[in-house]
């Protein structure tokens, strides 16, 4: 028999529709509900107003991305900049207790202290040599730029040092445990945010190639994981993550590995996209694109049927490097989706922000994009960039480390030795 509760009033609902009630702006996360048939979400009735919404948000990220991509490397550059400083903030409010902050005046910027100070560190030691190839046409930039270079370590370290001393000064009683959590915090963020990005500014300037193949692959796979998932998904993948079905998996996997073939025979065959960028000029690039993006040619085979309109295909070197990048974006870097899914289930929240409709924060976009940047770095530097040193590397540090006399002094000597070989050789 059903128990009445006797009140005369409204019965107050139980079960897994009353756990589902949540304060108006809480991100904090619904427990699953599991159905029996197809539908694997307890929402599923409201599915498609989240695809469309989702759909609105990503057609205009990809318009900006596009747009910004034009520019070139010192707005893409920028673009990370801005990218880092919306994912430290997200992060940086995950922890934050608005009532110990009150007792704390000032306690917030000292996060931002060590943000920027790592913010230089870590980019002044990947662009130091090109803003010495941007200023070496003027003679006083080029010595006020040396020595910003020579000391650039000991002023970040000195950076550094002012920031702990200014967290020990601002210790405050009974509230040790809050501000060192907040201490640890901070730095572990600053690991994960400055570690992806650092590989991601310098594959920029490796050419835009190695940081939008590697971007594109990670939202082709996220797109159709999501696409497959929705008209397909029918088997749970993770339970971290219950969207993510198999179907989804696989039939994205499929899908970015096709497209890291295609897209790589496309962007390949640009120089804005395929040239380093040797300095921080924003000018056109021109450069010999090297063996990977010159097309070799293959002949179709006899089998294949007549209607097929090529009998010749051209295929570019770096399409079967692209493969590798397409295989790790459609297999190990979904893992990071994963880990952050865990993470925010850790703290129970939906998502890290609210600044995209539909996708939630700037670090809900950014959790495999981060696994994917430090492997495509690995990768180039290992398969690509060649491992013998050349004339341009050894240019580089010549002019990164010699001083404008001492460069002069190399000069005269190698023109000396040129010229006793010279006499020696006849």
């Amino acid at each position: 028999m059903d128990r009445d509760n006797g009140s005369g009033g409204p019965s107050t609902p139980s079960g897994p529709t009353a756990r589902l009630r949540r304060r108006k702006g809480s991100t904090e996360v619904a427990p699953e509900v599991e159905t029996n048939g197809d539908r694997l979400l307890f929402n599923d009735r409201n599915k498609y107003k989240s695809m469309l919404i989702r759909t609105y948000s990503t057609v205009w990220m990809i318009g900006g991305f596009v747009s910004i991509i034009y520019l070139g490397h010192l707005y893409i550059w920028a673009m990370v900049v801005v990218i880092q400083i919306f994912m430290a903030k997200e992060l940086f409010n995950l922890l934050r207790k608005a009532h110990e902050d009150r007792q704390l005046p000032g306690f917030r910027l000292l996060n931002w202290h060590f943000f920027f100070t790592v913010m230089l560190f870590v980019y002044g030691r990947i662009l130091s040599q090109r803003l010495v190839n941007t200023v070496t046409m003027d003679k006083f930039l080029y010595k006020l730029v040396g020595r910003l270079i020579k000391y650039h370590m000991v002023t970040c370290y000195f950076l550094y040092i002012a920031g702990f001393m200014w967290f020990i000064l601002t210790l405050k009683k009974k509230m040790y445990k809050y501000q060192f959590s907040q201490y640890a915090w901070t730095h572990m963020i600053l690991i994960v945010v400055f570690t992806q990005s650092a590989f991601t500014v310098a594959n920029i300037f490796e050419g835009i190639f190695w940081f939008l193949l590697p971007a594109s692959l990670i939202v082709i796979n996220d797109i159709a994981a999501y696409i497959f998932g929705f008209f397909f998904g029918r088997t749970p993948l993770i339970k971290l993550s219950p969207k993510k079905t198999w179907e989804g998996f696989i039939g994205a996997s499929f899908a970015t590995m096709i497209s890291a073939f295609v897209l790589a025979n496309i962007m390949g065959r640009f120089q804005w996209l395929t040239c380093p960028r040797k300095d921080l000029s924003t000018g056109w690039l021109e450069c010999d694109p090297g063996s990977l993006f010159k097309p070799e040619y293959y002949t179709v085979p006899q089998w294949f049927p007549e209607w097929f309109p090529w009998r010749e295909i051209s295929i570019l070197p770096v399409q079967w490097h692209a493969l590798c990048l397409g295989l790790f974006a459609s297999i190990i870097a979904p893992f990071g989706g994963f880990f952050a899914s865990g993470f925010k289930r850790a703290f129970k929240i939906k998502d890290f922000g609210d600044s995209i409709p539909g996708h939630g924060g700037i670090t809900d976009r950014m959790d495999c994009q981060m696994v994917m940047a430090v492997f495509a770095y690995i990768y180039h530097q290992s398969f690509i960039v060649p491992q013998s040193l050349s004339i341009e590397m050894i240019m580089d540090q010549i002019l990164m480390n010699l001083t404008f006399e001492e460069q002069r002094a190399l000069y005269t000597k190698l023109g000396q030795i040129i010229i006793e070989k010279q006499f020696g050789e006849s």
